[in-house]
């Protein structure tokens, strides 16, 4: 087809530019409000996974937790999160997204509230895994509702918003944490970590309910029990031992749980095959995987999210415990990652991405690789001696690499997504990179304590950790040469949107709605 020909518009195109008032009229303020919602709920989220770490001294000296009820804080989040997140995103196509934002945020609201009166170790892990089963009801509508309240046009402009508001979660997390630990509020210590998300979930609550418009796959569609089945057992039985398993020594059991692991996530693809074939209901929608960009994107998205799971954790134990900074100084040197993040995020979308294509997620690859060897190097020249000025150059130079990356990805993988399955991407975009994020977790045993020794004298602890913080640094920096590679699948020029009243349609929308309304392939005869 020539430059100068059009593609036909596409059922989704036409929907897109026909849509409902509320949705596609600029003047309409009511979806920025929504909009504004939704973004609290995923900064809500962002904060609470890593806000944890940060008090974890606290929470040990005030609960007395054993060194497993703390790897069970912070890991039973995760894995309720990961387990739950397609299914909370399907949940959210059949019953409506903003019905089952309202239950997400107003259970987490809830959940939260049991881990700040929590009055022992038992009662906070059991409420963290409640918090986490929540927040997989509630995350996966906000991509959700952003799909399906913004047209084409302008999801650009939003999915720059949320990048940056992923870089500024990603940090204000053990700022916000440490400054409640360190002001030690009505002398709840590490309490009000939990207890701060009670009036923002119920103002979200109110005010979700009041601007949020609902919205659901426009075909009737039903549960996918067996696949939630073999979702959840599938990401447990590869999750659980990896978190657990430096803990246990690395029992044979572990190693035999995670090989199954493949043969419950063979058996769930054939099985979704089959579903989709039948009833042309399955939890996962395998024939997303046949967009390109979605395809491509999710496996970023599972890279990144190792790198991701690796860093923050080893870089707060190597703060904390390896140069024995307080959590607000700790909390404080992040700073300029959170701006340089939320600065890049900014203009990637609008200014970088429209002119460089996908050049600008690969720039954002290498200058995270520059960032982490600035700070191998840094590491190594001052070791116990640093100080935050000197962290704040590579900080820096990798946050402006993860906003160059985090921003434009979102809308790359979601670019070619049906309305009508976006529950269903947006609940598998998060999942893989909540994998992604455990496997991380997983690989911190080997990456970070492999390298440390379990009998270290006092004075050996600092420098100890110096050198595994460094081991550890290597291994990001390897596997964002990983995600560079992989960045070539993606679309190499910015896909061309659907303007409301115009005539350019966006090719992988079009890919996406051609592939997944094949009758062989959705079970649909019309």
């Amino acid at each position: 087809m020539s430059s100068s020909e059009s593609p036909p518009v596409t059922a989704a195109a036409r929907t897109a530019s026909a849509g409902p008032a509320t949705s596609q009229d600029p003047a309409d303020r009511r979806r920025w409000f929504a909009l504004a919602i939704v973004m609290t709920a995923a900064f809500m989220d962002l904060v609470d996974v890593t806000i944890v770490n940060i008090a974890i001294p606290s929470i040990t000296r005030d609960t007395g937790a054993s060194f497993t009820s703390i790897q069970w804080i912070t890991a039973g989040y995760a894995l309720a999160f990961a387990a739950g997140l397609i299914t909370g995103g399907r949940l959210g196509d059949i019953h409506g997204r903003k019905r089952l934002f309202l239950i997400g945020i107003g259970g987490f609201t809830v959940a939260s509230a049991l881990c700040g009166f929590a009055v022992n170790p038992e009662m906070l892990v059991a409420s963290r895994i409640l918090q986490g089963g929540m927040a997989a009801l509630m995350v996966p509508q906000v991509l959700s509702i952003v799909h399906a309240t913004f047209p084409a046009h302008e999801r650009g402009k939003v999915f720059g918003l949320f990048g940056a508001i992923v870089g500024l979660g990603a940090v204000s997390g053990p700022l916000l944490g440490a400054l409640l630990t360190e002001w030690n509020l009505f002398g709840l210590e590490w309490r009000p970590i939990f207890l701060i998300n009670l009036p923002v979930g119920i103002a979200g609550l109110l005010l979700g309910w009041k601007f949020i418009s609902e919205s659901r796959a426009p075909r009737a569609l039903r549960l996918d029990l067996t696949g939630v089945a073999l979702v959840t057992l599938g990401l447990l039985m590869l999750l659980y031992p990896l978190i657990r398993g430096r803990e246990l020594g690395w029992p044979l059991w572990g190693h035999v749980s995670m090989a199954a692991s493949v043969l419950v996530f063979a058996a769930l693809v054939v099985f979704e095959r089959h579903k989709a074939s039948r009833d042309g209901s399955p939890l996962i929608e395998l024939s997303l995987f046949r967009v390109k960009s979605f395809a491509a994107g999710t496996a970023v998205q599972l890279t990144f999210g190792i790198v991701m799971g690796i860093f923050f954790l080893v870089w707060t134990l190597y703060m904390q415990i390896g140069l024995g900074w307080s959590a607000l100084r700790a909390g404080l040197t992040g700073i300029p990652f959170s701006v340089a993040v939320s600065c890049a995020a900014g203009i990637s979308v609008q200014k970088l991405v429209p002119r460089f294509g996908r050049k600008v997620l690969q720039a954002g690859a290498l200058l995270m690789i520059t960032g982490l060897l600035l700070y191998i190097w840094e590491a190594g020249q001052y070791g116990l001696d640093i100080s935050p000025w000197q962290m704040a150059l590579p900080l820096m130079v990798m946050g402006a690499g993860m906003g160059l990356i985090v921003a434009p990805l979102t809308d790359a993988v979601l670019s070619g997504v049906p309305k009508e399955h976006s529950g269903s991407a947006s609940g598998l975009i998060n999942t893989v990179q909540q994998m992604g994020t455990a496997l991380g977790l997983g690989l911190v045993s080997v990456v970070f304590f492999g390298s440390i020794s379990d009998l270290l004298p006092p004075e050996a602890t600092g420098p100890a950790f110096v050198d595994a913080f460094q081991n550890s640094l290597w291994w990001v920096a390897g596997v964002l040469v990983v995600i560079f590679l992989v960045m070539f699948a993606l679309p190499a020029r910015p896909q061309v949107h659907l303007e409301a009243g115009g005539g350019d349609t966006d090719p992988g929308r079009a890919q996406g709605d051609a592939i997944l309304k094949e009758p062989e392939l959705t079970g649909r005869t019309g």
